[in-house]
């Protein structure tokens, strides 16, 4: 039985890992835990010792399969529990993380299992996060953001990079949802800022380079 704080890791890792396609290193952990690269360095020691993790000083930590395999169980809970909390108790897409976050640590499969069956076994979370099957099989986002679109180009989002309560807001004020279509207008070269029109509306605007850089979408 692993304890709430050692599934965190693991799923950090394997999140962090996503991005990196290699080793993460401590100083990664500690940022997306929001802890202390000290702290991170005891549990290192003990995720290793209980061969969840393979590490080596100045590389980083690497999910074994047994880590791998918590890790994506841990990430296929968390999702679901989202689509459950969004889709039959109306709560909104910036309300669920912390929630999800808890629930995610009851050690039931079958409870899972039947959530998953009672969801109509949904691909991704309200997010627009892919949700891993039983098996553990994924399909990761391709990595095309809003900020890599072109002038004049147009696009549909499908998932959020960030998806804190206040990055959904934000998204919120502007109208911008899961399935929104947006076109290019124009980009500022000074602050890479772009200039975006909404499908269905007629007025445009301007959006971060932050923003745009925590925007999966899909060229149309």
């Amino acid at each position: 039985m692993l304890s709430h704080a050692e599934e965190n890791y693991l799923k950090a890792i394997y999140n962090i890992g996503l991005h990196t396609g290699k080793s993460v290193n401590t100083n990664l952990i500690a940022e997306k835990l929001s802890t202390k690269p000290s702290s991170v360095s005891d549990m290192i020691k003990r995720l290793s010792d209980k061969k969840l993790i393979d590490y080596k000083k100045y590389q980083g930590a690497i999910l074994t399969s047994y880590g791998k395999k918590v890790a994506v169980n841990t990430v296929r809970s968390h999702r679901l529990w989202e689509v459950f909390l969004v889709d039959c108790l109306n709560y909104r897409w910036d309300e669920v993380h912390e929630l999800a976050e808890q629930l995610e640590h009851i050690k039931s499969d079958s409870l899972v299992d039947k959530l998953d069956a009672f969801l109509k076994f949904p691909t991704h979370d309200p997010h627009g996060d892919p949700i891993p099957d039983k098996k553990g099989n994924v399909n990761h986002h391709k990595n095309v953001m809003l900020s890599s679109i072109n002038i004049n180009e147009s696009c549909i989002v499908v998932g959020v990079k960030d998806s804190s309560s206040a990055f959904l807001k934000l998204l919120d004020r502007n109208s911008i949802a899961l399935g929104s279509t947006i076109k290019v207008i124009s980009k500022e070269p000074f602050d890479n800022s772009i200039h975006v029109k909404m499908k269905g509306n007629k007025q445009s605007f301007t959006i971060s380079q932050q923003v745009s850089n925590n925007l999966f979408v899909k060229k149309i």
